[in-house]
Protein backbone atom coordinates (compact mmCIF):
# COMPACT_ATOMS: atom_id res chain seq x y z
CA UNK A 1 0.00 0.00 0.00
CA UNK A 2 2.92 2.30 0.25
CA UNK A 3 2.73 4.10 -2.96
CA UNK A 4 -1.42 4.43 -2.30
CA UNK A 5 -0.11 6.26 1.56
CA UNK A 6 1.60 8.46 -0.99
CA UNK A 7 -0.95 9.62 -3.43
CA UNK A 8 -3.45 10.19 -0.12
CA UNK A 9 -0.75 12.37 1.63
CA UNK A 10 -0.01 14.56 -1.66
CA UNK A 11 -4.06 15.13 -1.96
CA UNK A 12 -5.93 11.42 -2.74
CA UNK A 13 -8.07 12.29 -6.08
CA UNK A 14 -7.58 16.31 -5.83
CA UNK A 15 -7.88 19.14 -7.68
CA UNK A 16 -5.00 17.80 -9.83
CA UNK A 17 -6.68 14.51 -10.63
CA UNK A 18 -9.79 16.07 -11.51
CA UNK A 19 -8.30 18.34 -14.16
CA UNK A 20 -5.68 15.67 -15.47
CA UNK A 21 -8.51 13.31 -15.71
CA UNK A 22 -10.98 15.13 -17.34
CA UNK A 23 -8.27 16.59 -20.16
CA UNK A 24 -7.14 13.14 -20.74
CA UNK A 25 -11.08 11.50 -21.48
CA UNK A 26 -11.46 14.27 -23.76
CA UNK A 27 -10.38 12.74 -26.80
CA UNK A 28 -12.40 9.64 -26.26
CA UNK A 29 -15.22 11.54 -27.36
CA UNK A 30 -13.69 11.96 -30.54
CA UNK A 31 -12.19 8.21 -30.70
CA UNK A 32 -15.47 6.44 -30.64
CA UNK A 33 -16.52 8.58 -33.42
CA UNK A 34 -13.40 7.63 -35.23
CA UNK A 35 -14.14 3.30 -34.48
CA UNK A 36 -17.68 3.29 -36.47
CA UNK A 37 -16.94 6.13 -38.43
CA UNK A 38 -17.38 3.90 -41.80
CA UNK A 39 -20.93 3.06 -40.55
CA UNK A 40 -21.44 6.79 -42.13
CA UNK A 41 -18.87 7.23 -44.64
CA UNK A 42 -18.89 3.87 -45.91
CA UNK A 43 -22.41 3.80 -46.17
CA UNK A 44 -24.26 2.34 -49.26
CA UNK A 45 -26.93 4.30 -50.79
CA UNK A 46 -29.72 2.91 -53.44
CA UNK A 47 -27.67 2.63 -57.18
CA UNK A 48 -28.23 1.07 -60.30
CA UNK A 49 -26.26 1.38 -63.33
CA UNK A 50 -25.74 4.51 -65.56
CA UNK A 51 -26.83 3.85 -68.99
CA UNK A 52 -24.50 5.17 -71.77
CA UNK A 53 -23.02 9.06 -71.94
CA UNK A 54 -25.63 9.29 -75.42
CA UNK A 55 -28.80 8.36 -73.56
CA UNK A 56 -31.30 11.16 -73.31
CA UNK A 57 -32.24 11.09 -69.65
CA UNK A 58 -34.94 13.38 -70.02
CA UNK A 59 -36.96 11.31 -72.28
CA UNK A 60 -39.80 10.11 -70.35
CA UNK A 61 -38.83 6.21 -69.70
CA UNK A 62 -35.62 6.38 -71.19
CA UNK A 63 -34.01 5.29 -68.14
CA UNK A 64 -35.94 2.56 -67.18
CA UNK A 65 -35.35 0.97 -70.52
CA UNK A 66 -31.99 0.42 -69.70
CA UNK A 67 -32.38 -1.45 -66.11
CA UNK A 68 -33.44 -4.81 -65.51
CA UNK A 69 -35.66 -5.23 -62.55
CA UNK A 70 -35.91 -7.77 -59.75
CA UNK A 71 -38.92 -9.70 -58.73
CA UNK A 72 -40.37 -6.52 -56.24
CA UNK A 73 -39.67 -4.52 -58.79
CA UNK A 74 -36.49 -2.56 -58.39
CA UNK A 75 -34.04 -1.73 -60.60
CA UNK A 76 -30.90 -4.36 -60.28
CA UNK A 77 -27.79 -2.83 -58.58
CA UNK A 78 -25.17 -4.18 -60.55
CA UNK A 79 -26.63 -5.16 -64.14
CA UNK A 80 -27.86 -3.03 -67.04
CA UNK A 81 -29.61 -4.07 -70.38
CA UNK A 82 -27.12 -3.82 -73.20
CA UNK A 83 -29.40 -2.08 -75.30
CA UNK A 84 -32.83 -0.41 -74.29
CA UNK A 85 -36.12 -2.55 -73.89
CA UNK A 86 -39.59 -1.27 -73.92
CA UNK A 87 -43.21 -2.47 -73.76
CA UNK A 88 -42.19 -5.51 -71.24
CA UNK A 89 -44.10 -6.06 -68.64
CA UNK A 90 -42.41 -5.51 -65.18
CA UNK A 91 -42.83 -8.39 -62.36
CA UNK A 92 -45.51 -6.24 -60.71
CA UNK A 93 -47.33 -5.85 -64.23
CA UNK A 94 -46.38 -2.04 -65.36
CA UNK A 95 -45.15 -1.95 -68.38
CA UNK A 96 -40.96 -1.73 -69.12
CA UNK A 97 -38.32 -3.44 -70.47
CA UNK A 98 -38.02 -7.26 -68.90
CA UNK A 99 -35.96 -9.91 -70.90
CA UNK A 100 -33.07 -8.42 -72.95
CA UNK A 101 -29.45 -9.51 -72.65
CA UNK A 102 -27.45 -7.87 -69.97
CA UNK A 103 -24.40 -6.88 -68.95
CA UNK A 104 -21.99 -5.01 -65.95
CA UNK A 105 -22.24 -1.05 -65.00
CA UNK A 106 -19.74 -0.61 -67.54
CA UNK A 107 -20.50 3.58 -67.03
CA UNK A 108 -20.39 3.69 -63.80
CA UNK A 109 -23.55 4.09 -60.90
CA UNK A 110 -26.07 6.99 -60.72
CA UNK A 111 -26.32 7.02 -56.85
CA UNK A 112 -28.97 7.85 -54.58
CA UNK A 113 -28.21 10.80 -52.63
CA UNK A 114 -31.07 11.67 -50.70
CA UNK A 115 -29.69 10.80 -47.47
CA UNK A 116 -25.66 10.86 -47.93
CA UNK A 117 -25.01 13.03 -50.38
CA UNK A 118 -21.32 12.10 -50.42
CA UNK A 119 -19.38 8.37 -48.98
CA UNK A 120 -16.39 6.64 -49.92
CA UNK A 121 -18.32 4.28 -51.99
CA UNK A 122 -20.13 6.84 -53.83
CA UNK A 123 -16.67 8.33 -54.69
CA UNK A 124 -14.81 5.57 -55.46
CA UNK A 125 -17.60 3.35 -57.36
CA UNK A 126 -17.35 0.31 -53.99
CA UNK A 127 -20.09 -1.80 -55.38
CA UNK A 128 -20.98 -4.81 -57.11
CA UNK A 129 -17.34 -6.50 -58.01
CA UNK A 130 -15.79 -3.90 -55.99
CA UNK A 131 -17.93 -3.94 -52.49
CA UNK A 132 -15.14 -6.09 -50.85
CA UNK A 133 -12.80 -2.89 -50.50
CA UNK A 134 -15.41 -1.03 -48.41
CA UNK A 135 -14.56 -3.44 -45.70
CA UNK A 136 -11.54 -3.57 -46.79
CA UNK A 137 -10.83 0.48 -45.38
CA UNK A 138 -12.41 -0.56 -42.41
CA UNK A 139 -10.36 -4.05 -41.76
CA UNK A 140 -7.29 -2.30 -42.28
CA UNK A 141 -8.63 0.35 -39.96
CA UNK A 142 -8.92 -2.13 -37.25
CA UNK A 143 -5.00 -3.75 -38.45
CA UNK A 144 -3.38 -0.30 -37.98
CA UNK A 145 -5.36 -0.47 -34.28
CA UNK A 146 -3.75 -4.22 -34.10
CA UNK A 147 -0.34 -3.18 -34.88
CA UNK A 148 -0.90 0.30 -32.66
CA UNK A 149 -1.58 -1.69 -29.45
CA UNK A 150 1.24 -3.73 -29.92
CA UNK A 151 3.86 -0.95 -30.73
CA UNK A 152 2.61 2.09 -28.36
CA UNK A 153 1.26 -0.57 -25.61
CA UNK A 154 5.53 -1.38 -25.36
CA UNK A 155 6.89 2.09 -26.06
CA UNK A 156 5.13 3.56 -23.44
CA UNK A 157 6.61 1.19 -20.68
CA UNK A 158 9.67 2.26 -22.10
CA UNK A 159 9.36 5.64 -22.50
CA UNK A 160 6.42 6.39 -20.41
CA UNK A 161 2.46 6.95 -20.75
CA UNK A 162 3.02 10.87 -21.50
CA UNK A 163 5.44 11.02 -24.16
CA UNK A 164 3.08 8.04 -26.46
CA UNK A 165 0.25 10.01 -25.40
CA UNK A 166 1.63 13.31 -26.93
CA UNK A 167 2.66 11.34 -29.91
CA UNK A 168 -0.59 9.51 -30.44
CA UNK A 169 -2.51 12.90 -30.73
CA UNK A 170 -0.18 14.20 -32.90
CA UNK A 171 -0.58 11.45 -35.48
CA UNK A 172 -4.23 11.00 -34.87
CA UNK A 173 -4.64 14.41 -36.18
CA UNK A 174 -2.56 14.54 -39.24
CA UNK A 175 -3.33 10.85 -40.52
CA UNK A 176 -7.11 11.86 -40.01
CA UNK A 177 -6.86 15.37 -41.67
CA UNK A 178 -4.77 14.02 -44.14
CA UNK A 179 -7.92 11.37 -44.89
CA UNK A 180 -10.06 13.60 -45.46
CA UNK A 181 -8.18 14.96 -48.23
CA UNK A 182 -7.40 11.35 -49.48
CA UNK A 183 -6.95 11.93 -53.36
CA UNK A 184 -7.83 7.99 -54.13
CA UNK A 185 -9.05 4.86 -51.85
CA UNK A 186 -5.16 3.58 -51.42
CA UNK A 187 -4.38 6.47 -49.95
CA UNK A 188 -7.23 6.89 -48.39
CA UNK A 189 -6.43 3.19 -46.68
CA UNK A 190 -2.70 4.55 -45.55
CA UNK A 191 -4.16 7.35 -43.56
CA UNK A 192 -7.12 5.27 -41.67
CA UNK A 193 -4.38 2.56 -40.86
CA UNK A 194 -2.52 5.11 -38.87
CA UNK A 195 -5.36 7.09 -37.30
CA UNK A 196 -6.01 3.28 -36.09
CA UNK A 197 -2.44 2.48 -34.85
CA UNK A 198 -2.52 6.03 -33.10
CA UNK A 199 -5.83 5.74 -31.74
CA UNK A 200 -5.39 2.42 -30.17
CA UNK A 201 -2.23 4.06 -28.04
CA UNK A 202 -4.58 6.52 -26.58
CA UNK A 203 -7.36 4.24 -25.87
CA UNK A 204 -4.01 2.40 -23.26
CA UNK A 205 -2.54 5.15 -22.18
CA UNK A 206 -5.64 7.48 -21.00
CA UNK A 207 -6.74 4.28 -18.60
CA UNK A 208 -3.26 3.46 -17.50
CA UNK A 209 -1.97 7.35 -16.66
CA UNK A 210 -5.78 8.09 -15.00
CA UNK A 211 -5.49 4.50 -13.14
CA UNK A 212 -1.73 4.88 -11.93
CA UNK A 213 -2.27 8.56 -10.42
CA UNK A 214 -5.93 7.56 -8.70
CA UNK A 215 -6.11 6.23 -4.85
CA UNK A 216 -7.41 2.87 -4.81
CA UNK A 217 -11.21 3.64 -4.09
CA UNK A 218 -11.60 5.64 -6.76
CA UNK A 219 -10.18 3.66 -9.39
CA UNK A 220 -13.62 2.28 -10.90
CA UNK A 221 -15.03 5.58 -10.85
CA UNK A 222 -12.39 6.51 -13.07
CA UNK A 223 -12.69 3.47 -15.21
CA UNK A 224 -16.34 3.94 -15.27
CA UNK A 225 -16.38 7.55 -16.23
CA UNK A 226 -13.85 6.44 -19.34
CA UNK A 227 -16.83 4.37 -20.25
CA UNK A 228 -18.96 6.87 -20.37
CA UNK A 229 -17.23 9.09 -21.89
CA UNK A 230 -17.02 6.70 -24.88
CA UNK A 231 -20.98 6.28 -24.89
CA UNK A 232 -21.27 9.47 -25.42
CA UNK A 233 -18.87 10.08 -28.54
CA UNK A 234 -21.62 7.22 -30.05
CA UNK A 235 -24.43 9.87 -29.76
CA UNK A 236 -21.96 12.87 -30.94
CA UNK A 237 -21.34 10.47 -33.93
CA UNK A 238 -25.02 10.61 -34.67
CA UNK A 239 -25.66 14.10 -34.17
CA UNK A 240 -22.36 15.16 -36.54
CA UNK A 241 -23.01 12.68 -39.06
CA UNK A 242 -26.59 13.78 -39.59
CA UNK A 243 -25.20 17.53 -39.70
CA UNK A 244 -22.32 16.86 -41.73
CA UNK A 245 -23.08 14.10 -44.38
CA UNK A 246 -20.48 14.88 -47.01
CA UNK A 247 -17.85 11.77 -46.02
CA UNK A 248 -14.72 14.43 -46.26
CA UNK A 249 -16.40 17.13 -43.81
CA UNK A 250 -17.16 14.50 -41.40
CA UNK A 251 -13.72 12.74 -41.43
CA UNK A 252 -12.01 16.47 -40.63
CA UNK A 253 -14.60 17.13 -38.44
CA UNK A 254 -13.22 14.42 -35.97
CA UNK A 255 -10.30 14.97 -36.89
CA UNK A 256 -8.88 18.39 -36.90
CA UNK A 257 -9.62 18.52 -32.51
CA UNK A 258 -6.69 16.52 -31.83
CA UNK A 259 -4.48 19.20 -32.73
CA UNK A 260 -5.83 20.97 -29.70
CA UNK A 261 -5.37 17.86 -27.72
CA UNK A 262 -1.82 17.74 -28.90
CA UNK A 263 -1.10 20.90 -27.74
CA UNK A 264 -2.37 20.49 -24.00
CA UNK A 265 -1.16 17.39 -23.63
CA UNK A 266 2.07 18.80 -22.56
CA UNK A 267 0.87 20.11 -19.85
CA UNK A 268 0.54 16.46 -18.38
CA UNK A 269 2.28 15.29 -15.65
CA UNK A 270 4.05 11.67 -16.12
CA UNK A 271 2.89 8.83 -13.83
CA UNK A 272 5.57 8.52 -10.31
CA UNK A 273 4.11 5.24 -10.21
CA UNK A 274 5.78 4.70 -13.93
CA UNK A 275 8.91 7.26 -12.87
CA UNK A 276 9.19 4.75 -9.36
CA UNK A 277 9.17 0.81 -11.28
CA UNK A 278 12.04 2.46 -13.53
CA UNK A 279 14.13 3.36 -10.69
CA UNK A 280 13.87 7.08 -11.26
CA UNK A 281 13.66 8.24 -7.83
CA UNK A 282 14.10 12.08 -8.41
CA UNK A 283 11.35 11.91 -10.79
CA UNK A 284 9.37 10.51 -8.84
CA UNK A 285 9.75 13.52 -6.04
CA UNK A 286 9.43 16.08 -8.37
CA UNK A 287 6.32 14.39 -9.76
CA UNK A 288 4.52 13.85 -7.09
CA UNK A 289 5.23 17.32 -5.12
CA UNK A 290 4.05 19.15 -8.16
CA UNK A 291 0.75 17.09 -7.52
CA UNK A 292 0.78 18.33 -3.98
CA UNK A 293 1.18 21.69 -5.07
CA UNK A 294 -1.38 21.88 -7.20
CA UNK A 295 -4.31 20.00 -4.88
CA UNK A 296 -2.65 22.82 -1.84
CA UNK A 297 -1.15 20.28 -0.19
CA UNK A 298 2.22 21.79 0.26
CA UNK A 299 3.36 21.27 3.48
CA UNK A 300 3.02 17.44 3.08
CA UNK A 301 4.82 17.63 -0.52
CA UNK A 302 7.53 19.76 1.25
CA UNK A 303 8.24 17.33 3.88
CA UNK A 304 8.39 14.25 1.20
CA UNK A 305 12.34 13.62 0.47
CA UNK A 306 14.71 11.05 -1.24
CA UNK A 307 15.13 8.93 1.85
CA UNK A 308 11.23 9.16 2.66
CA UNK A 309 10.69 7.73 -0.89
CA UNK A 310 13.51 5.37 -0.55
CA UNK A 311 12.11 3.93 2.91
CA UNK A 312 8.21 3.85 1.12
CA UNK A 313 9.46 2.25 -2.12
CA UNK A 314 11.77 0.24 -0.90
CA UNK A 315 10.36 -2.78 -2.75
CA UNK A 316 9.77 -1.14 -6.35
CA UNK A 317 13.29 0.18 -6.11
CA UNK A 318 14.90 -3.34 -4.95
CA UNK A 319 12.55 -5.36 -7.13
CA UNK A 320 11.10 -3.19 -10.36
CA UNK A 321 14.34 -1.68 -11.52
CA UNK A 322 14.51 -3.90 -15.23
CA UNK A 323 12.10 -3.13 -17.96
CA UNK A 324 9.84 -6.02 -18.13
CA UNK A 325 9.65 -7.26 -22.09
CA UNK A 326 6.70 -8.56 -23.81
CA UNK A 327 8.14 -12.34 -23.76
CA UNK A 328 7.73 -12.13 -19.55
CA UNK A 329 4.08 -12.64 -20.01
CA UNK A 330 4.75 -15.93 -21.37
CA UNK A 331 8.05 -17.10 -19.43
CA UNK A 332 6.63 -15.84 -15.79
CA UNK A 333 3.93 -18.86 -15.08
CA UNK A 334 1.97 -16.20 -12.95
CA UNK A 335 2.07 -13.60 -15.74
CA UNK A 336 1.20 -16.48 -18.18
CA UNK A 337 -2.05 -17.47 -16.65
CA UNK A 338 -3.41 -13.61 -16.65
CA UNK A 339 -2.30 -13.40 -20.33
CA UNK A 340 -3.98 -16.23 -21.45
CA UNK A 341 -7.43 -15.96 -19.75
CA UNK A 342 -6.94 -12.07 -20.53
CA UNK A 343 -6.53 -12.49 -24.23
CA UNK A 344 -9.47 -15.09 -24.59
CA UNK A 345 -11.88 -11.91 -22.53
CA UNK A 346 -10.61 -9.57 -24.67
CA UNK A 347 -10.79 -11.47 -28.11
CA UNK A 348 -14.47 -12.72 -27.25
CA UNK A 349 -15.84 -8.90 -26.73
CA UNK A 350 -14.24 -7.19 -29.55
CA UNK A 351 -15.44 -10.59 -32.01
CA UNK A 352 -19.01 -10.37 -31.00
CA UNK A 353 -19.20 -6.55 -30.05
CA UNK A 354 -17.71 -4.95 -33.72
CA UNK A 355 -19.96 -8.45 -35.04
CA UNK A 356 -23.08 -6.28 -33.89
CA UNK A 357 -22.08 -2.37 -34.43
CA UNK A 358 -20.77 -2.41 -37.81
CA UNK A 359 -23.70 -3.06 -39.53
CA UNK A 360 -26.16 -0.56 -38.99
CA UNK A 361 -28.32 -0.49 -42.30
CA UNK A 362 -28.96 -4.18 -41.64
CA UNK A 363 -31.54 -3.14 -39.04
CA UNK A 364 -33.48 -1.52 -42.09
CA UNK A 365 -34.09 1.59 -40.41
CA UNK A 366 -32.75 4.67 -39.87
CA UNK A 367 -29.24 4.74 -39.48
CA UNK A 368 -28.68 7.41 -37.15
CA UNK A 369 -31.51 6.11 -35.00
CA UNK A 370 -29.71 3.02 -34.76
CA UNK A 371 -26.62 5.09 -33.70
CA UNK A 372 -28.30 7.10 -30.95
CA UNK A 373 -29.94 3.80 -30.03
CA UNK A 374 -26.47 1.70 -29.65
CA UNK A 375 -25.09 4.66 -27.75
CA UNK A 376 -28.25 5.05 -25.13
CA UNK A 377 -28.39 1.08 -24.03
CA UNK A 378 -24.16 1.89 -23.22
CA UNK A 379 -25.82 4.11 -19.97
CA UNK A 380 -27.78 1.43 -18.17
CA UNK A 381 -25.81 -1.57 -19.33
CA UNK A 382 -22.34 0.36 -17.46
CA UNK A 383 -23.79 2.13 -14.69
CA UNK A 384 -25.32 -1.42 -13.40
CA UNK A 385 -21.97 -2.65 -14.29
CA UNK A 386 -19.80 0.10 -12.18
CA UNK A 387 -22.31 -0.93 -9.22
CA UNK A 388 -21.25 -4.62 -9.61
CA UNK A 389 -17.55 -3.83 -9.88
CA UNK A 390 -17.88 -1.90 -6.86
CA UNK A 391 -19.83 -4.13 -4.77
CA UNK A 392 -19.08 -7.39 -5.76
CA UNK A 393 -16.21 -6.98 -7.57
CA UNK A 394 -14.21 -7.31 -11.45
CA UNK A 395 -14.52 -10.91 -11.60
CA UNK A 396 -18.46 -11.40 -11.32
CA UNK A 397 -19.13 -8.20 -13.45
CA UNK A 398 -16.94 -9.37 -16.35
CA UNK A 399 -18.07 -12.70 -16.22
CA UNK A 400 -21.47 -12.32 -15.85
CA UNK A 401 -21.51 -9.11 -19.06
CA UNK A 402 -19.81 -11.87 -21.46
CA UNK A 403 -22.24 -14.43 -20.81
CA UNK A 404 -25.66 -12.30 -20.17
CA UNK A 405 -24.01 -11.20 -24.53
CA UNK A 406 -23.49 -14.25 -25.41
CA UNK A 407 -27.00 -15.87 -24.48
CA UNK A 408 -29.07 -12.71 -26.26
CA UNK A 409 -26.80 -13.34 -28.86
CA UNK A 410 -27.61 -16.70 -29.06
CA UNK A 411 -31.51 -16.11 -28.40
CA UNK A 412 -31.38 -13.64 -31.25
CA UNK A 413 -30.47 -16.30 -33.59
CA UNK A 414 -33.78 -18.80 -33.24
CA UNK A 415 -35.56 -16.24 -33.51
CA UNK A 416 -38.09 -16.07 -36.71
CA UNK A 417 -36.28 -13.05 -39.64
CA UNK A 418 -39.53 -11.51 -39.62
CA UNK A 419 -40.02 -10.73 -35.28
CA UNK A 420 -37.78 -7.74 -36.35
CA UNK A 421 -38.64 -5.44 -32.73
CA UNK A 422 -37.56 -9.02 -30.50
CA UNK A 423 -34.87 -9.40 -32.73
CA UNK A 424 -33.27 -5.65 -32.59
CA UNK A 425 -34.26 -5.35 -28.96
CA UNK A 426 -31.97 -8.47 -28.18
CA UNK A 427 -29.07 -6.61 -30.10
CA UNK A 428 -29.19 -3.82 -27.95
CA UNK A 429 -29.37 -6.08 -24.91
CA UNK A 430 -26.30 -7.50 -26.48
CA UNK A 431 -24.28 -4.88 -27.07
CA UNK A 432 -25.21 -2.91 -23.81
CA UNK A 433 -23.63 -6.43 -22.45
CA UNK A 434 -20.49 -6.07 -23.94
CA UNK A 435 -20.21 -1.94 -23.46
CA UNK A 436 -20.22 -3.05 -19.87
CA UNK A 437 -17.07 -6.08 -20.88
CA UNK A 438 -15.39 -3.65 -22.52
CA UNK A 439 -15.80 -1.46 -19.37
CA UNK A 440 -14.54 -3.93 -16.60
CA UNK A 441 -11.92 -5.60 -18.66
CA UNK A 442 -9.50 -2.36 -19.21
CA UNK A 443 -9.56 -1.68 -15.46
CA UNK A 444 -9.52 -5.45 -14.92
CA UNK A 445 -6.74 -5.80 -17.06
CA UNK A 446 -4.76 -2.87 -15.63
CA UNK A 447 -5.22 -3.71 -12.13
CA UNK A 448 -3.93 -7.28 -12.89
CA UNK A 449 -0.72 -6.68 -14.66
CA UNK A 450 2.11 -5.41 -12.51
CA UNK A 451 3.08 -1.53 -13.45
CA UNK A 452 6.60 -2.33 -15.11
CA UNK A 453 4.54 -4.47 -17.86
CA UNK A 454 1.21 -3.29 -17.23
CA UNK A 455 0.85 -1.20 -20.52
CA UNK A 456 2.56 -4.25 -22.49
CA UNK A 457 -0.34 -6.66 -21.44
CA UNK A 458 -3.18 -3.60 -21.78
CA UNK A 459 -0.80 -3.43 -25.41
CA UNK A 460 -1.20 -7.40 -25.80
CA UNK A 461 -4.92 -7.51 -24.42
CA UNK A 462 -6.18 -4.63 -27.39
CA UNK A 463 -4.05 -6.33 -29.81
CA UNK A 464 -5.90 -10.03 -28.96
CA UNK A 465 -8.99 -7.52 -29.25
CA UNK A 466 -7.99 -6.27 -32.86
CA UNK A 467 -7.66 -9.80 -33.88
CA UNK A 468 -11.08 -10.50 -32.84
CA UNK A 469 -12.49 -7.35 -34.98
CA UNK A 470 -11.08 -8.24 -37.82
CA UNK A 471 -12.24 -11.67 -37.81
CA UNK A 472 -15.54 -10.53 -36.97
CA UNK A 473 -17.00 -9.71 -40.36
CA UNK A 474 -15.55 -12.33 -42.52
CA UNK A 475 -17.70 -14.77 -39.86
CA UNK A 476 -20.93 -12.75 -41.81
CA UNK A 477 -20.35 -14.60 -44.43
CA UNK A 478 -21.22 -17.59 -42.97
CA UNK A 479 -24.80 -16.39 -43.44
CA UNK A 480 -24.46 -17.95 -46.75
CA UNK A 481 -24.91 -20.92 -45.42
CA UNK A 482 -27.34 -20.40 -43.17
CA UNK A 483 -28.56 -16.91 -42.23
CA UNK A 484 -28.37 -17.28 -38.34
CA UNK A 485 -24.74 -19.13 -38.43
CA UNK A 486 -23.04 -16.02 -37.94
CA UNK A 487 -25.14 -15.36 -34.36
CA UNK A 488 -24.30 -18.68 -33.38
CA UNK A 489 -19.99 -18.03 -33.63
CA UNK A 490 -21.11 -14.11 -31.98
CA UNK A 491 -23.14 -15.82 -29.17
CA UNK A 492 -20.92 -18.97 -28.42
CA UNK A 493 -17.66 -17.21 -28.05
CA UNK A 494 -18.43 -14.97 -25.52
CA UNK A 495 -20.35 -17.83 -23.64
CA UNK A 496 -17.17 -20.00 -23.65
CA UNK A 497 -14.90 -16.92 -22.77
CA UNK A 498 -16.80 -16.44 -19.46
CA UNK A 499 -15.37 -19.29 -17.83
CA UNK A 500 -11.99 -17.44 -18.33
CA UNK A 501 -12.97 -15.63 -15.37
CA UNK A 502 -12.85 -18.18 -13.00
CA UNK A 503 -9.04 -18.70 -13.05
CA UNK A 504 -8.54 -14.55 -12.43
CA UNK A 505 -7.97 -13.42 -9.29
CA UNK A 506 -10.29 -10.91 -7.53
CA UNK A 507 -8.79 -7.34 -7.65
CA UNK A 508 -11.42 -5.31 -5.73
CA UNK A 509 -9.41 -3.39 -3.12
CA UNK A 510 -6.30 -4.20 -3.99
CA UNK A 511 -3.37 -2.27 -4.02
CA UNK A 512 -2.22 -2.24 -7.66
CA UNK A 513 1.25 -4.81 -8.14
CA UNK A 514 4.14 -2.82 -9.19
CA UNK A 515 6.56 -5.93 -9.51
CA UNK A 516 6.33 -9.55 -11.25
CA UNK A 517 7.24 -10.84 -7.76
CA UNK A 518 3.96 -8.99 -6.61
CA UNK A 519 1.67 -11.19 -8.92
CA UNK A 520 3.42 -14.21 -7.77
CA UNK A 521 2.59 -13.19 -3.95
CA UNK A 522 -0.86 -12.33 -4.70
CA UNK A 523 -1.23 -15.96 -6.31
CA UNK A 524 1.13 -17.59 -3.58
CA UNK A 525 -1.76 -15.50 -1.12
CA UNK A 526 -4.63 -16.77 -3.01
CA UNK A 527 -2.99 -20.48 -2.57
CA UNK A 528 -2.51 -20.47 1.04
CA UNK A 529 -5.87 -19.09 1.73
CA UNK A 530 -7.60 -21.85 -0.05
CA UNK A 531 -5.50 -24.93 1.91
CA UNK A 532 -6.68 -22.81 5.37
CA UNK A 533 -10.31 -23.06 4.15
CA UNK A 534 -9.42 -26.99 2.73
CA UNK A 535 -8.00 -27.85 6.88
CA UNK A 536 -11.25 -25.77 8.82
CA UNK A 537 -13.41 -28.06 6.97
CA UNK A 538 -12.39 -31.51 9.20
CA UNK A 539 -11.54 -29.61 12.27
CA UNK A 540 -15.17 -28.23 11.94
CA UNK A 541 -16.77 -31.55 10.75
CA UNK A 542 -14.86 -32.99 13.61
CA UNK A 543 -15.75 -30.34 16.04
CA UNK A 544 -19.59 -30.64 15.71
CA UNK A 545 -18.96 -34.57 15.72
CA UNK A 546 -17.59 -33.86 19.61
CA UNK A 547 -20.56 -31.61 20.12
CA UNK A 548 -23.15 -34.20 19.24
CA UNK A 549 -21.35 -36.71 21.49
Amino acid sequence: MAFNDLLLQVGGAGRFQQIQVTLVVLPLLLMASHNTLQNFTAAVPTHHCRPPADTNLSKDGELDAWLPRDRQGRPESCLRFTSPQRGLPFPNGTETNGTGATEPCTHGWIYDNSTFPSTIVMEWDLVCSRRALRQLAQSLYMVGVLLGAMIFGHLADRLGRRKVLILNYLQTAVSGTCAAFAPNFPVYCAFRLLSGMSLAGISLNCMTLNVEWMPIHTRACVGTLIGYVYSLGQFLLAGVAYAVPHWRYLQLLVSVPFFAFFIYSWFFIESARWYSSSGRLDLTLKALQRVAWINGKQEEGASLSMEVLRASLQKELTLGKGQASAMELLRCPALRRLFLCLSMLWFATSFAYYGLVMDLQGFGVSIYLIQVIFGAVDLPAKLVGFLVINSMGRRPAQMASLLLAGICILINGVVPQDQSIVRTSLAVLGKGCLAASFNCIFLYTGELYPTMIRQTGLGMGSTLARVGSIVSPLVSMTAEIYPSVPLFIYGAVPVAASAATAFLPETLGQPLPDTVQDVENRRGKRRQQRQERKQMVPLQASAQAKDGL
